[in-house]
């Protein structure tokens, strides 16, 4: 496993030495934490995927074309990957509980505002503020990561992002099934009350842990393009995330598109539907996260990659349900243990990097998303099923590369 040196006391945000490892300094998390842990990282992240199937609910109440309507998707993305940049670096400079309760009580605020916008103006603000605060889940991961044992800090992130991956596949699934009962409103209500609720419970559970002092905000910001210069580990995870989330949407965003069409031809619901496939396949990738406690995080890493792989292979004959369905159980287990393996290796760095080294992955991992997502559309007219296809075996083939190029590196 390539190493990564040691942060210098500028770069760490303290005062002094480096931070103790998590080893000596952590009791460990207790399940019924850890459980809610995932649940908090899955209802956050859920809040900012609610809009996608309820565009023409939206744009048909507020009276405004489907092209604003669209915007709730991008303002409320904008807004997370803001959030990503300018929040979660704060992990490693404020007292983490008071940040994450704050973040959550904005995010209901927003909610709220969104269950009761009188026009399309209101709603935009709200989602983009919802997308900002959205990002508490990724300061989550590493707080849950520094009260963490060693030894289960790999158990620890994969039912983390099992819970994050959950958020984002249910969602969808949640919100059209909400709407058709209650309407557009009701979604976003009930989301700003579970929000509510949840940053209640965080702050009663968590630990109260202090700031950290000795780093201004700016050189806090500044610091992270001096981690991703200076920490190969940290760059390599970024491409390899990158890759595995940029095959996810390729698969999820071009899906629709052959489900509408022959040979299938199904609704909006039954598609719809095909979400719970993807939530049996992060199920299955949520034991990957000990691979990492056991030091076997390379070879597993080759495994999944196989995985992929193979998973794309069977998604060529998804002109056919049985192949369809297994490459996309086979990708969501590969895709997902890939960025479970990746985050736990990451997780090595010391505490008081951890929220800075999180906001570099998940920027690249989102950014890999959204390319994957803008890709699948146009390769979808331009060379169909296949062509999508093809290309989600080129990424994987790229990441392979980089696979290798890690393992000269360690021998």
């Amino acid at each position: 496993m390539t190493t990564h040196r040691t942060a210098d006391p500028g770069e760490l945000g303290t005062t002094g030495a480096p931070a103790a490892s998590s080893a000596a300094a952590a009791p460990g998390l207790s399940r019924p934490l850890v459980l809610l842990l995932a649940t908090a990282c899955g209802l956050v992240v859920a809040n900012n995927y609610y809009a996608q199937p309820l565009l023409p609910a939206l744009a048909g109440s507020l009276r405004v074309s489907s092209g604003v309507a669209g915007l709730c998707i991008t303002l409320n993305q904008l807004g997370y990957a803001l959030g990503l940049v300018f929040l979660v670096p704060l992990g490693d400079l404020l007292a983490p509980r008071r940040l994450v309760v704050t973040m959550l009580a904005v995010d209901t605020l927003a909610l709220a505002s969104a269950a009761l916008a009188p026009g399309a103006g209101s709603l935009l603000a709200a989602l983009a503020v919802v997308g900002l605060t959205g990002s508490a889940a990724s300061v989550l991961i590493p707080l849950a990561t520094s009260l963490a044992r060693e030894d289960q800090r790999g158990r620890v992130v994969g039912i983390l992002m099992t819970g994050l991956l959950l958020g984002v596949l249910l969602a969808r699934t949640a919100s059209g099934a909400l709407d058709q009962l209650a309407g557009w409103r009701a979604v976003y209500g009930l989301a700003a009350a579970a929000t509510g609720l949840l940053a209640l419970a965080l702050r009663l559970r968590l630990p109260k842990l202090p700031a950290r002092q000795g780093q201004s905000y700016p050189r806090l910001l500044a610091s992270v393009a001096t981690l991703v210069r200076t920490e190969p580990l940290l760059r390599s995870r970024m491409a390899s995330g990158a890759l595995a989330f940029g095959c996810f949407q390729l698969l999820w965003t071009g899906l629709p598109f052959l489900l509408s069409d022959r040979p299938y031809h199904y609704s909006a619901a039954t598609i719809g539907l095909f979400g719970l496939l993807g939530a049996a396949g992060a199920l299955g990738a949520r034991p990957i996260g000990r691979l990492q406690d056991r030091g076997s995080a390379h070879p597993a890493t080759g495994l999944l990659l196989l995985t992929l792989a193979f998973a794309w292979a069977a998604l060529a004959g998804g002109h056919h349900l049985l192949p369809l369905i297994a490459g996309i159980l086979l990708l969501d287990v590969g895709a997902q243990g890939l960025n479970v393996l990746n985050q736990a290796r990451i997780y090595t760095f010391p505490v008081a990097l951890r929220s800075r080294v999180t906001t570099a992955y998940m920027t690249a991992y989102f950014l890999g998303g959204a390319v994957g997502a803008t890709a699948a559309a146009t390769l979808y007219a331009a060379a169909g099923w296949l062509g999508s296809c093809l290309t989600g075996l080129g990424l994987t083939a790229v990441a392979g590369a980089l696979w290798l190029g890690d393992r000269r590196a360690a021998n």
